[in-house]
């Protein structure tokens, strides 16, 4: 694997390794010793073009308040050895299931923004193809690429869910959005490096982070995978899968290729129907 992808899909864990206890085998040592003061956490997590900082890889937090409950959250989890029993896990916000109600997820509408330049068309197909995957997988949801807007295509357009927009960085490949975040927030950024990732194709790539979009987590927060654990907020709909789309094969992956699994499909059913 070379040196860009073990930064991972979206990048550094946490942002170049800020509270990389959380995130790497017990074995790693951080330069901050086991836990990172928050104000050192904050000063080395990455903050992309869209002025928000970005955690768990391709993950993004809007304020210094949500990113300190983020902090206390990894803090307390890894200072309590909170575990949750168990695919696919799904977000959770104060309890409940960060997803979108049934209606909203037959109309999940986004714009491609023409500023992809030469790539607009294969930024195109490339999301048809990645949100086509889960499409495939459940009938009760929808992705609605709106051409008419892709050339206002950012997050202040109302005319659309999110927006997908080009990013020049080399802290991820791509990131995105769960559906509890604010409208402001509510883009995937994708970087050029995604056409030279190699057996993470395009389509992967983006159906990992349209999953993310959907409210899934990172399977391998899971305590199964026994390292890059994020946080607790979550709930289980299938059981532990090594190979799945939201899995990254760096953090004790099985799959090489970001391919969707069967655990996977079972998952989107299991929380918005089949």
């Amino acid at each position: 694997m070379n040196p860009r992808k073990t930064r991972t899909l979206a990048a550094a864990t946490l942002a170049a390794g800020a509270l990389a206890a959380s995130m790497l085998p017990a074995t790693a040592a951080t330069e901050y010793g086991d836990i990172p003061t928050y104000q050192q956490f904050r000063a080395d997590t990455f903050v992309d073009a869209d002025a928000q900082y970005v955690v768990n890889g391709d993950e993004p937090v809007s304020s210094d308040g949500k990113l300190r409950q983020f902090y206390d959250d990894m803090v307390g989890d890894k200072h309590t050895g909170k575990q949750l029993e168990g695919g696919l896990i799904v977000n959770t916000v104060q309890g409940k299931d960060d997803k979108w109600s049934a209606s909203q997820a037959m109309n999940l509408t986004y714009c491609v923004s023409t500023k992809f330049g030469s790539d607009y068309s294969r930024m195109v197909t490339a999301m048809a193809s990645g949100s086509g995957q889960w499409e495939a997988a459940s009938s009760k949801v929808d992705f609605v690429h709106v051409p008419s807007q892709d050339s206002s295509c950012n997050t202040r357009n109302n005319n659309v869910l999110f927006s997908v927009e080009p990013v020049n960085t080399t802290q991820y490949i791509a990131r995105a959005f769960f559906p509890s975040t604010s409208k402001r927030s509510r883009n995937v950024l994708v970087d050029d490096s995604i056409w030279t990732s190699g057996s993470w194709t395009p389509s992967n790539i983006l159906a990992h982070e349209l999953g993310h979009s959907l409210g899934f987590r990172h399977e391998h927060t899971r305590p199964e995978s026994g390292t890059c654990f994020e946080d607790n907020n979550w709930r289980p709909l299938t059981p532990y899968d090594s190979s799945s789309i939201m899995h990254y094969p760096q953090c004790n992956g099985s799959s090489s290729d970001l391919s969707m699994t069967n655990q996977d499909r079972a998952g989107i059913q299991a929380l918005y129907g089949s």
